[in-house]
């Protein structure tokens, strides 16, 4: 994890920035020496990541991490809580801090080229709903009550989904906008018809009630993406609030875009590197303070 977070092997104060650090061994800590001294001049290797100030050990949160990662379907809080003997409460905690160093930097700016755009809706299935719930949902809509979650995929490239308030002309357009570079193909269902812009964009829309696949037009490659999601929703995480969502769609789409050319290691090392410079405590978690954007889309 050193290595990971200093390749240069020159260990930085995550508080001044300051290269005169030296490892204490008996402390199992780092002490910084610049001028003027600060009151946190000890530090851990912990600091500046998401692991600070928790007091599980690094033996715990690794496997945890590993788990994380490489679980095609994700891994529920009760099966950490079994696996390393933490309660269930402390063991969602840890995987809601380890989804945030999954969350996509962005880094590699818009999609290009031929991208996939498709909407769907998560919630609870009519068929297991109270028979007084699933009345009152069949008087304004099956669509009712779910959450609408817009997505975008590059073919042979990565995938962006988030979280959107509704499924308006304009919340769809300004997502598709701002990830989407001018000048694009882009393949749609039906519903693109109200919101497309043949003034920036190459649309090519397939009819789901007549066919899903009409040559090279079509949405399979999201189709799978929402098929992954929804599988780790209904059969891992079973009950997930509407307000944490977004962590669940990051957790996906980190391990979709990181599937190929990539083993188990390396899709470690990679969340690895990102738990450097977030944080993330139980109070913004449960909404007792503001915290980072739901969003996984700019």
């Amino acid at each position: 994890m050193a290595n990971l977070r200093w390749p240069d092997g020159k260990p930085k104060c995550p508080h001044c920035g300051s290269e005169d650090v030296s490892y204490l061994p008996n402390a199992k800590v780092y002490k910084c020496y610049a001028k003027p001294a600060h009151d946190k001049a000890k530090f851990s290797l912990k600091v500046g990541t998401i692991f600070e100030e928790s007091l599980i050990g690094l033996e715990k949160w690794l496997p945890v991490m590993w788990m994380l990662v490489n679980c095609k379907n994700g891994i529920s809080s009760w099966e950490i809580h079994r696996a390393v003997g933490v309660t269930q409460k402390t063991a969602w905690f840890m995987l809601q801090r380890g989804r945030l160093a999954m969350q996509d930097p962005l880094t590699g700016g818009n999609l290009g080229g031929e991208v996939e755009v498709d909407e769907t809706f998560i919630g609870g299935k009519m068929r297991n709903m109270h028979k007084k719930r699933k009345n009152e949902l069949q008087k304004v809509g099956r669509r009712a009550g779910k959450v609408v979650v817009i997505g975008m995929l590059e073919r042979k490239g990565e995938v962006r989904a988030a979280v959107v308030p509704d499924r308006s002309v304009p919340v769809i357009r300004e997502h598709v906008q701002n990830n989407v570079d001018v000048g694009s193909v882009i393949f749609s269902d039906e519903y693109a018809s109200q919101w497309k812009m043949d003034d920036r964009y190459k649309h090519q829309v397939v009819n789901h009630a007549e066919r899903y696949v009409d040559g090279q037009v079509h949405t399979n490659g999201l189709e799978n993406f929402w098929s992954l999601l929804k599988r780790g929703l209904h059969g891992t995480y079973v009950s997930v609030e509407p307000f944490h969502l977004f962590r669940y769609i990051d957790e996906q789409a980190f391990r979709f875009n990181n599937r190929r050319g990539m083993n188990d290691s390396d899709r470690f090392i990679e969340v690895m590197k990102q738990a450097v410079g977030k944080r993330l405590t139980y109070a913004e978690l449960t909404g007792k303070l503001e915290a980072e954007t739901p969003s996984a889309i700019a």
